[in-house]
């Protein structure tokens, strides 16, 4: 089965969101812009909603497909809640179109700290969000 395109990785990038955050005044613009960002997310097709890619670890349900194409990885995600939808957007403006090479070498500490959001996240969604890049890396790894 194909992925659904999406514009993260490409038309959107770390770089663009990281200065869409930094020109944001204060935590709600941050947060309606994450939320923007999950509204550009594709819904994952039905078929790929299935157990084996499920990311453990999220409080809500989030579900990571990928595909690997000349080295270069893609991915698809989708959750059942608003600011994780957003929160997978941002992730994927990191990592999809990468080489495992660049995927592991991203630092995305310094970008989640560059955003600014994981102070303002619940640490059961700070530990999801993180569950999600592990999951992302150990692909890239496999």
């Amino acid at each position: 089965m194909t992925l659904p395109t999406h514009p993260f990785g490409r038309e959107i990038t770390a770089d663009s969101i990281s200065a869409q955050m930094a020109a944001a005044s204060g935590w709600e613009d941050r947060y309606r812009t994450v939320i923007q960002l999950g509204k550009q997310l594709p819904a994952l097709p039905e078929a790929l909603k299935q157990d084996q890619l499920k990311v453990s670890g999220c409080e809500s349900q989030v579900w990571l497909a990928h595909q690997q194409d000349a080295g270069v990885f893609h991915f698809a995600a989708d959750s059942d809640a608003r600011i994780v939808r957003g929160l997978i957007a941002v992730v994927l403006a990191a990592y999809d179109g990468k080489t495992a090479a660049q995927i592991q070498a991203f630092d995305i500490d310094s970008y989640f700290d560059s955003l600014g959001l994981m102070a303002h996240l619940s640490p059961s969604r700070g530990n999801g969000l993180k569950a999600i890049v592990e999951q992302i890396k150990a692909l890239a790894t496999a």
